[in-house]
């Protein structure tokens, strides 16, 4: 490894006669085993050049669209759909369950509109059976669980990374507030905003208690989790985690290995560590380098025309209050792991080194505007913050019964509204066909936004959608 202050990555990779993972290794017969597993022989770390990413993110997809089978892992009949790794009451009568899971053999089989990485029509709807860890259940009455749509994955590194800046930004307030308050002797009250967003408000005490009751749309410890349409989750890495067991029950062994559980074969399935650290980092690297949707041109003056006064419109109605066109980012540097995840996903702590996949390589991210402090600009049309989605009114988005995770259950992220052309139908259920639809379906602390729309003229309405 080179000296100095240059990081050199450490990425071992077995390759296969044919220099692609998917092919049976040189010598041996063809076998259902997915072959792409495995092949990163140790997690990778510090930061990779272009080649290596390159390589690495092959792997990655090769993962992401491989149909799991019973030779490498897939199932699990002695586990649950917890993302705590949590045994079952009793086995299971059929290998897959759409309610509880495993519900799928690939992450694509979800994910894959308008290509691999995208959203998911509403067959693809998954259910989250929040509070109930050891429930073995076959409805999807919504009483034991929430049916959701699947998020596409386009720009998911640059997300991430927002939320990263964003959190650590947080802090630092947090932290600037106590230190006054310590120097002044009397209590502090600190707005919490970030990249233009307000989150509320804290107050910091002399004898060092933050009071947190003014909080808005985030948890009580201030990192931003930008995904899941509730906004849980805080990483592609524990995203990728937790689904891999729910859909697939594929282990991975940061979580469901050893060292939490004591067992390498916690799901009694005959595998052991079936997700490597390594195998993880590849599926967190493709999808962390998946490039943003862009805005579509057709070509055609008059549509052009049309969108451009649907966007001027769009602001004046108050829209951009949630769905603000673009966040700067400093940089675009993605560190795996990172460092803002739990026990049971790895974090930066916890590896010698972690990776760096920097997202400026690719000429996606060259393409992207910066403004005038050097920061790259990320079109996502969103705030990455939790919103009242329902009232009295208008409540069609109130329809589930239980809370996830603590967040209360008319309550979800703004939903980024980049690639909207490509990933319909909407909503958290998936069961709003049109924008239009959608946009009506908004109480709460988007109703006069909702209203402004409602009360506008069909032109005007349909420049909006363009």
């Amino acid at each position: 490894m080179m000296t100095g202050t240059a990081m050199v990555a450490r990425l071992a990779i077995v390759l296969f006669s044919c220099g692609l993972p998917g092919a049976a290794p040189a010598g041996q017969p063809w076998s259902e085993k997915t072959q792409a597993l495995g092949t990163v022989g140790e997690m990778p770390s510090g930061e990779l050049s272009r080649e290596e990413l390159d390589r690495l993110t092959e792997i990655g997809k090769a993962l992401f669209t491989a149909k799991f089978t019973t030779l490498d892992g897939a199932g699990r009949p002695g586990a649950t759909q917890a993302i705590i790794p949590t045994r079952p009451r009793h086995q299971a009568k059929n290998a897959f369950a759409r309610t509880s899971g495993p519900d799928s053999n690939a992450c694509s089989s979800c994910h894959n509109d308008p290509l691999p990485g995208g959203a998911g029509d509403f067959v693809t709807n998954v259910f989250v059976s929040e509070g109930f860890n050891l429930a073995d259940f076959d409805s999807s009455d919504p009483q034991f669980s929430n049916e959701r749509g699947t998020n596409h994955m386009f720009g998911a590194g640059l997300i991430e990374l927002l939320a990263r800046e964003m959190s650590a930004d947080l802090a630092g307030q947090r932290r600037h507030a106590l230190d006054e308050a310590h120097t002044t002797g009397r209590n502090v009250r600190a707005t919490l905003e970030t990249k233009g967003v307000r989150f509320g408000w804290l107050t910091a005490r002399p004898d060092g208690i933050v009071e947190l009751g003014e909080l808005d749309g985030i948890d009580n410890d201030l990192v931003i989790r930008p995904f899941s349409q509730k906004g849980v989750m805080t990483s592609l890495r524990q995203f990728t985690v937790n689904a891999l067991n729910h859909h697939h029950g594929m282990q991975a062994r940061e979580r469901f290995g050893s060292r939490w559980t004591g067992e390498a074969d916690f799901d009694h399935d005959g595998h052991e560590d079936e997700m490597t650290d390594a195998d993880v980092s590849a599926l967190v690297a493709w999808q962390a380098t998946l490039p943003p949707p862009g805005m579509s041109h057709s070509g055609s003056a008059e549509w052009e025309q049309e969108a451009a006064t649907g966007l001027q419109e769009f602001v004046a109605m108050g829209c951009n209050a949630c769905h603000i066109q673009a966040l700067p980012l400093k940089s675009l540097k993605f560190p795996d792991p990172g460092n803002f995840d739990n026990s049971g996903t790895l974090d930066s702590s916890q590896v010698a080194l972690p990776a760096i996949y920097d997202l400026g390589l690719y000429d996606w991210a060259k393409a992207l505007p910066v403004n005038e402090k050097g920061e790259t600009l990320v079109p996502l049309f969103g705030d990455l913050k939790r919103h009242v989605m329902t009232d009295n009114q208008v409540d069609a988005l109130g329809n589930e019964l239980l809370s996830q995770r603590f967040v209360e259950r008319n309550v979800f992220m703004t939903a980024e509204l980049w690639g909207v052309g490509s990933t319909a139908p909407f909503g958290h259920r998936n069961d709003f066909t049109t924008l239009h639809d959608i946009i009506l379906a908004h109480g709460g602390e988007a109703r006069n936004a909702r209203d402004a729309y409602a009360n506008a003229d069909p032109q005007t309405q349909q420049a909006i959608i363009a």
